[in-house]
């Protein structure tokens, strides 16, 4: 009987300390992705991509996008419009030849799925 607790007692310690180790290892936890914002990631792109047409700045007499609340408001009627091909009526940027590169056009998509955050 003396036997039974012994090898009892020795199973249900190898049984505990197998379980006690660490599941997840140290440091792997999610690093959270910082969020898209207006002034980090699109305004030097809009000035950039949307120049001279819609910066007043720089001549341009469509709706300005050189500002945060107007970018914000137009920004799926922007996104319909940079996903056009260069022929289909509405492109835009207008005076440029290509279409803007998915990389960029992702970035106007992610800040509207961060939730249009300014800063």
């Amino acid at each position: 009987m003396k036997q039974f607790f012994i090898v009892a007692a020795i199973s249900s310690t190898v049984l505990l300390l197998s379980n006690c180790g660490p599941s997840k290892k140290a440091g792997t936890a999610a690093v959270p992705v910082p969020k898209m914002t207006y002034e980090t990631n699109l305004q030097a792109v809009i000035a950039d991509k949307c120049a001279p047409c819609h910066i007043p700045s720089k001549g341009g007499n469509k709706r300005p996008y050189d500002n945060f609340a107007n970018v914000k408001s137009d920004i799926d009627e922007i996104i319909r419009r940079i996903e056009l091909n260069p022929t289909d009526r509405g492109f835009m940027p207008f005076r440029k030849p290509a279409k803007l590169s998915d990389s960029t056009i992702t970035l106007f998509k992610q800040w509207r799925t961060d939730g249009l955050l300014e800063k």
